[in-house]
């Protein structure tokens, strides 16, 4: 199934009832007063966060979502029912914005409750509300209102601990094959991956995270060139960044080290907060060296970047070291856990 992580929908909810003008009419009591009953409310459109839920596919074919309307009031004083509430499941790490004035409506990122996004319209008021000592017979009612109208953009960011960020061909994908069972696209041209793919990392019974394959960046990739500025966007909700450079690039034009540079630029201009957010760099493919090749060629892309960080060296074709590395990813996610909780207490 392709992924979709953006939508365009409609929301309505339901107009309230309207109030009704009715008065007693019962034998032996020829004064019977007003009896009209309220209009009852309009339902309302929630969502929910639902696990289980990847993509945003099922929009493609249901793009409006109507909630019920409240119904009339009645004789005897009795209230119109209530309109049926529409709840919309939606994947977790959904943002729903107004199209019209991209403002934030809601961040779906738990499954606790539904969240409000459309209200239902007031009910009407009978003619019962309107008796008083000075109008003890009120001819006067009132109209419910209308529903919440809204266009609505979704846009799904991919919820994942770790982004994988690199250049087309980097690896990305043969890393997460390696480490999962994700099974994305795997080929020697640009641009394999065209939708991200998540896959779950078990280290051991109980100790899991989730990991992004996020297509490959080219330069220009912030501002629009290419793929990559559709699905940067991914990469904000991870708490870890694995920087995949190819060390032995097939196009002997290609230097690992003004790619990794291209793509840290492209990182900086589109999001601040995602270029200072922690990154590891993983050096990728070391088979296709000789191995007294391997060490040079490293050394060279680290001298080159003046990386200060965490280094790993790797073959994903082949799954070398890459069982080091996602024991030492898991601990750290381990680690911040534990710190997180040190802070609530």
């Amino acid at each position: 199934m392709k992924f979709i992580d953006e939508a365009i929908i409609q929301v309505r909810a339901g107009k309230g009832g309207n109030g009704i003008v009715s008065f007693r009419r019962e034998k032996y009591i020829p004064m019977g007063g007003p009896d009209g009953g309220d209009g009852g409310d309009g339902g309302s459109v929630y969502m929910i966060g639902t696990h289980g839920l990847n993509t945003l596919s099922d929009f493609r074919h249901r793009r409006k979502y109507v909630a019920d309307n409240g119904r009339t009031g009645q004789s005897r004083n009795k209230t119109g029912s209530k309109g049926e509430d529409v709840i919309v499941p939606v994947p977790l790490g959904t943002i729903v914005k107004t199209l019209e004035h991209d403002e934030l409506i809601a961040d779906i990122s738990d499954t606790e409750e539904p969240v409000l996004i459309a209200r239902g319209g007031f009910h009407g008021l009978g003619n019962t509300r309107y008796k008083s000592s000075t109008n003890r017979a009120p001819r006067q009612c009132s109209q419910g209102s209308e529903g919440e109208l809204f266009d609505l953009q979704l846009e799904l960011k991919v919820l994942a601990d770790v982004g994988l960020l690199g250049m087309p061909n980097a690896g990305k994908s043969t890393f997460i094959r390696s480490v999962s069972a994700a099974k994305p696209k795997v080929a020697d041209y640009p641009f394999t991956t065209l939708h991200p793919n998540l896959g779950v990392v078990s280290v051991a019974p109980h100790r899991s995270f989730v990991i992004a394959d996020i297509p490959g960046l080219i330069e220009g990739a912030s501002e629009g060139v290419g793929l990559g500025i559709r699905f940067l966007k991914h990469l904000q909700r991870t708490k870890l960044l694995l920087h995949i450079i190819d060390i032995a690039p097939l196009d002997e034009g290609h230097d690992p080290v003004d790619d990794a540079v291209k793509i840290l630029k492209e990182l900086k201009n589109y999001d601040e907060a995602l270029y200072q957010k922690q990154r590891w760099l993983v050096l990728n493919k070391l088979d296709l060296l000789p191995e007294e090749e391997q060490q040079e060629r490293c050394q060279k892309i680290i001298d080159g970047l003046d990386w200060q960080g965490p280094v790993y060296k790797i073959s994903a074709i082949n799954k070398g070291g890459v069982d080091q590395l996602c024991y030492d990813i898991m601990a750290m996610m381990e680690e911040e856990v534990a710190s997180e909780e040190v802070e609530k207490d």
